[in-house]
Parts: C-alpha cells; structure tokens; sequence
C-alpha cells in the first residue's frame, strides 16, 4: 500500500474500503494515511525536519514536501529558509513574506520495512481511535434506553453482552437475583452509563435499575410512548417486587388500566421479562396523602398527616393492617417512601394518639419549666401553637392577647422571659460546645444549629469525619424489622424534626468539604 510502485488508485480504494467497513469518514482514513507516511518520510529524510504529505484525492498521488519558514537569516535550514533561496527555488509567488511557511518538494521513496511498519502503525492507530469515537457517539446517545443483544460470555459474575459492533457489561450487582442466564441467551437491559476509556468506550447495562421497569412500560404501553401517560416515579426491590405510579395526560383515559391492559396482557409481558417480578400500579394525585393510601395497598389507610416542608407522611391505620402495610421485612412501605420520595411513619391510632400526647407534654413541660408558669397557661399556649420559647419570642403582644385568659401585662411578661431565656440558653449552649472539644469546621458547618451541636458532642460525633461517617437515619431516627418485630431506633437529632433531605444534605456536605481537602 505505501510502496510508490503500487497502482496509486489503490490508496483510494483502501481508503474506501476501510472507511465503509468501519463506517468512518473516507477523509479521516486519508488523512491517517498523510500521517503515516509522514512519519515514515522522516525516517529518510531526518527527524529535525517538519513533513507535510498530500494524497491527491482524485487520482492518488502522493506529494511529499518538508516545511519551512521565511525568515531574514537562516540559522535552523530544516526549518528556515529566506525570502531570496525561496524565489530562487521558485517555492513561492510574489504575495509571500518574512514568518510564513513555504513547502519543498521531496523526492519519492521506497519504504523500507522499518518506514512501512511504522507507516501502517499510525493508520491503523488512528483508525482505531476514530473507530472507537465513533462507535461512543453511536451509544451515548443510546443512554437511558433499552438494548438488546446476545450474551457473549459470563466472568466472575458480570455478563459481557454482545450488541453487535461492540461489547456492554452488565456487572453483577446490576442483575436480577437468582437469575439464571447462559452464554446465547438474548437479553435487553437499560443502558446506564456510557463512558470513554483508553481502550474504547465502556458501555454499562442494568437489568435492577428501576429505569428499566419504566423503559418496558414505555415499550408495551402506547399511551405512554405517545405522551398520553406519564410516569412520575417508581421503586424496585429487583425480582421480588416494583411499584410504577402513573398519570395520564389526557383525562379521558384510565392510567392503571391502560398500562395493565386488556387481561392483564400489558403489564404480564414486563412481568415476564422481569423475572415474575409482582408490579403495584398506583394513579398519582396532587395529593401525596391519597398517593400514600394506594401506594401501602392492600393494607386500608385509615389516615394521612402530610408534613409537606419536612417531606415526611404518618400513615394512621389499624393494627391489622400495620403488618400489610409494613410487608414482608418493611418491603412494602420501603418500596412505597421511595415512589413517593416522602419519610413515610407507619402507626396505628393508639401509637398516633400517644405520640400526640407525648409530644404535647414535651412541649408544655419546656415552656412550663423555663417560663416559669403554671401548667394550664403553658397548656394554652401550646394548644393555642406556641409549642416553642422561639414561638412565644418571636411573637408580638396582640397575637398572644388573642388567647383567652392573657392580658396584656401577661402578653409582654412572657415575651420578656422568652426572650432572657433565650439569651441565657444562647450562651451556655456556647460554653457547652467548647466544653465538648467540637473541632471548628463542624461548629461551622452549614445546616447544623447550636443545640444541634451540643446533642452531637454529647454522642462524641466531634469532627467533620466523625459526621461524614454517619447515615441519615443515625441523624433523623428509623423503623427496623428486627426478628419481625418493627423497632423504633430513636437518630441523634430527632428531636430537631430534621428532614430525611435535610439529613442527607448535612452529611454530603461533609463529605464533599473532606474530599476536597
């Protein structure tokens, strides 16, 4: 191919050939092979010269020239060259001056084997490299769609997929449990991720992924495709159990039923592919109360406190329902905190009612014991929603003379010792904290309040690390089935009402500042 004896028209069919088995550009091809020879030329000619090579695109002629630049006086020949050696070489025209470049032809040349292999190092080099650019633009667009192909081979646990021009994995944590798949077996998996690596592009597949749940829906339910239907979220336990929560577009239409289908056919052929996998479709709603009560199906919610700013759900039903809603080792109300993206509190009416009432005492025994006051005033007042010492702080004297039985005169004495409070609190929760040995970048974290601080030190939680080493539920409290009895593990900031997010956010955060340190 890079012998000057050979049909030269033969460069442009190899280039043409290549180019459409590997389906790149014919140009790329030919300008891998200028570079080869390129190369390969300053192996004859010597490496200190700068080499340009052009392949005639319409009859294959190879032109071979070294570059110069114009210069007053040439100190470097095998790269200078001045005006007057140039017009006398007739390299350049009269529009020519000092600092551009001029190219010298060079004499043809047999390759020797050493020029050949090095020649046809750099093309196929490049070659590979434009093959494996392109076959990453052909599948990042692929991400977060279905694909298709036959599986090659299993190693250590991970299947290595075949997809035609290239190979994807499916590692093992990203399989359905238990199940049994063999080299030759076709099989479909939701691409997740599609990365550059040195070697070529790494393709990543996921049949556990609950987006690949959403993608078969998306494929068997045509309202869907088409627009008609949306699905807002869903969670899977993988070849156990999934919920999917949708909501049509168009009012005339029935989500649920659609994406069962007639007897069932619709949502029994995502079943099938998930490995018998059992599928709650449950209709979304404005409303996460009335989402919660169909999402704990088939257990009958009695009712739904919504705490929207702290995203967290009590869900109030009847002790013979509570083991139907928990499910099996806490799946069901597990998969249904994820559908939602809400804290969800499973607890009967008498738990309900003592927690109200636990919660109420708590409340009047602050106020009653730091204000001072007689029980059935601090009872008032908490009744009437000044259940903190801020409340009554950062009330005014007209809110407070609104409660039946305070004066004005009482109205300003509570605001007073609210405020004293407030300030004497201030402060020895600031020697507490330096009593504690709380290291300054957790003092200073964003989201974490003083008395937040004091409850940490006292759990010798005293660094940022220390912080950073913790998950959110050791934070904000948990349910746990422990030998199918449901726990209540109190968090060390529950008493805060810290948020599931907000406890995430503490702890990412942390995280984040260690990292970049």
């Amino acid at each position: 191919m890079l012998n000057r004896r050979a049909d030269k028209l033969e460069l442009l069919r190899i280039a043409e050939a290549v180019a459409l088995e590997k389906s790149i550009d014919k140009e790329l091809i030919i300008g891998s092979m200028e570079t080869g020879i390129a190369k390969a030329a300053k192996s004859k000619f010597g490496s200190e010269n700068e080499i340009k090579v052009e392949i005639n695109r319409d009859d294959g002629n190879i032109g071979i020239f070294r570059k110069l630049i114009i210069v007053e006086k040439t100190e470097n020949p095998s790269i200078e060259i001045t005006l007057d050696e140039a017009i006398k070489l007739d390299l350049i025209n009269k529009d020519k001056k000092i600092g551009d470049e001029v190219l010298q032809p060079l004499p043809s040349f047999d390759f020797g084997r050493i020029a050949a292999q090095t020649a046809k190092q750099v093309i196929s080099s490049n070659v590979r490299e434009a093959e494996r650019e392109r076959q990453f633009n052909d599948f990042i667009d692929k991400k977060d769609t279905i694909l298709s192909g036959i599986v090659k081979r299993l190693e250590f646990g991970n299947v290595i997929v075949d997809l035609g021009r290239t190979e994807a994995i499916i590692q093992k944590n990203e399989m359905i449990p238990r199940e049994n798949i063999k080299a030759g077996d076709r099989v479909k998996a939701y691409c997740l991720d599609v990365r550059r690596e040195p070697r070529g592009q790494q393709i990543f597949l996921s049949r556990a992924h609950s987006k690949f749940m959403d993608q078969l829906f998306t494929q068997e339910v045509p309202e869907i495709y088409d627009g008609l239907i949306e699905i807002k979220s869903s969670s899977r336990d993988p070849g156990s159990r999934a919920k999917i929560c949708v909501r049509a577009i168009d009012t005339s239409l029935d989500p649920v039923g659609a994406c069962v289908g007639m007897r069932g056919s619709r949502v029994q052929a995502v079943v099938n592919e998930l490995q018998g996998e059992k599928i709650d479709i449950v209709n979304w709603s404005e409303d996460p109360a009335i989402v919660a009560a169909n999402a704990l199906s088939p257990a009958e919610v009695q009712r739904v406190n919504v705490d929207i700013e702290n995203r967290k759900l009590d869900v109030i039903l009847s002790e013979e329902n509570l083991s139907k809603a928990i499910g099996r080792r806490g799946q069901n109300v597990r998969l249904a905190t994820k559908l939602l993206n809400f804290e969800i509190n499973i607890m009967t009416e008498q738990e309900d009612s003592e927690k109200r009432q636990l919660e109420f005492k708590e409340k009047t025994d602050n106020v009653v014991k730091n204000l001072e006051l007689d029980e059935t005033l601090g009872q008032l007042l908490v009744a009437e929603g000044f259940s903190t010492i801020d409340d009554i702080k950062d009330s005014t004297t007209d809110a407070l003379i609104k409660i039946e039985g305070i004066d004005e005169d009482t109205a300003k004495e509570l605001i007073e010792r609210a405020k004293e409070f407030y300030e004497k609190d201030q402060e020895e929760i600031s020697n507490r904290i330096k009593d504690l040995g709380l290291e300054h970048d957790l003092i200073n974290h964003e989201g974490l309040t003083p008395g937040m601080l004091v409850t940490l030190g006292e759990q010798k939680i005293l660094t940022l690390v220390d912080l950073a080493d913790l998950s959110s539920d050791e934070l904000t409290g948990a349910y746990d089935i422990i030998k199918g009895e449901r726990i209540k593990i109190k968090g060390y900031l529950e008493e805060f009402a810290l948020s599931k997010a907000e406890a995430d956010n503490l702890i990412m955060s942390a995280r984040d500042k260690i990292y970049k340190d």
